[in-house]
């Protein structure tokens, strides 16, 4: 059985590419970057290299760029910093739609002191920039929104967001995971103070991430106890899991446009039949400016876990939100957000595709689909077809 892959945001193939490079650094050239003699030196030095072309993707400085081990800890060392370098301030402010990375740091903060706003969005997924700007004050030790939404792909206008930020004298980490490889990124010329990357989201292996801290922002580094990254996150380097990366920031700056034109088409054409062949359905955050790759979309009065696993059955595969809170038997906290209605909510399925899907594999979905939802809808205890020509299609 031939798989269909369409769950690009929870994870990547590793572009082939990307493997040649970082095969070299488990067998042959295995030293420590840290070693003083030649044989580690290279090593160092095709670390040195992978910041590089890490910074040139993002439009930082590289010396602003530190490896992690994942965009989870970029997050939390992002939040935890600003936390430990603004002295007497204990507020943060974020939204209702983040990744569980910083959303559930946030929750655990707020049982422990600290006070938390979350900004709302509306029907689309926007943010609510009023509230947002209202929501800024004196005790705001930093801002964390994450640039574009894993479940929906809605972009937030996070560049906007740190300038109000940073006009106030306010820390700005936005948690770009979903975003970077996506649309285009230039630290330079932005207020945003620290960014979140995560490797497996763009090609490169699992278990390798980056921090960007914007040159002379105040930071404390969240694992303490070696030199490495110039003090500010101890432990041996990653080493393959680094060079992969920036192999892989490389390779997205060159496919850039095919995400945006190509990848973009196949999604809308995706979207497009799907919603012509079954009535009511939507497209979550359809209404709103949206990463390239990534629809959400859901059928009412059917189950998104039972969508899967049929799906499953012709090698589909896909999401039924985001991979971190897969198995929740609750609605996503990002549709719940969105006042997405509950018989919706419940059948949501996110398709997100990558330089890697086809045409020919988007018109096997469009085909698969429709009859799936049918079956189970034919089963539903909560489905009545008299109603469909209430149906709006959107």
């Amino acid at each position: 059985m031939t798989t269909v892959y369409m769950d690009n945001n929870a994870t990547t193939q590793v572009a082939p590419e990307v493997m040649e490079a970082m095969l070299p650094y488990f067998h042959d050239l295995y030293g420590n970057p840290s070693s003083a003699h030649t044989f580690g030196g290279q090593v160092g030095h095709k670390i040195r290299e992978a910041r590089e072309k890490v910074a040139e993707l993002l439009g930082a400085l590289p010396d602003e760029i530190i490896f992690t081990s994942c965009g989870s800890e970029s997050d939390n060392t992002a939040i935890m910093s600003a936390l430990q370098t603004q002295e007497g301030k204990n507020h943060i402010v974020t939204s209702r739609v983040e990744h569980p990375a910083v959303k559930v740091l946030c929750s655990h903060l707020a049982k422990n002191g600290y006070r938390v706003t979350e900004i709302p969005v509306d029907r689309e997924g926007r943010l609510d920039m009023d509230h947002y700007k209202e929501s800024l004050t004196q005790d705001t030790a930093i801002v964390s929104l994450m640039w574009a939404n894993n479940e929906t792909g809605v972009i937030f206008p996070v560049e906007e967001a740190a300038r109000m930020a940073k006009s106030r004298g306010i820390l700005f980490h936005t948690d770009a995971v979903q975003a970077v490889g996506k649309i285009p990124i230039d630290l330079g010329n932005s207020s945003i103070d620290m960014l979140s990357i995560s490797g497996h989201k763009l090609h490169a292996p699992k278990g390798v991430g980056v921090l960007y801290v914007r040159k002379g922002t105040k930071y404390a580094p969240f694992l303490i106890g070696g030199h490495q990254e110039r003090g500010r996150r101890g432990g041996t380097e990653n080493t393959a899991g680094i060079i992969a990366l920036g192999k892989a920031c490389e390779l997205a700056g060159e496919h850039m446009e095919d995400e945006n034109t190509r990848v973009k088409a196949l999604r809308d054409k995706l979207e497009k039949n799907i919603l012509k062949k079954v009535p009511r359905s939507r497209v979550n955050g359809g209404g709103a400016e949206r990463l390239p790759n990534t629809s959400n979309i859901s059928f009412e009065s059917v189950e998104g876990e039972a969508i899967l696993l049929l799906m499953d059955e012709f090698g589909i595969c896909a999401s039924s939100g985001s991979a971190c809170t897969s198995g929740s038997l609750q609605p996503s906290h990002v549709l719940r957000a969105m006042g997405v209605p509950f018989t919706m909510s419940h059948g949501s399925i996110r398709f997100s595709l990558s330089i890697y899907n086809t045409e020919e594999e988007v018109d096997f979905v469009v085909e698969k689909v429709p009859p799936i939802i049918e079956r189970l809808r034919e089963l539903s205890p909560f489905w009545k077809p008299e109603e469909e020509a209430c149906a709006t299609g959107t």
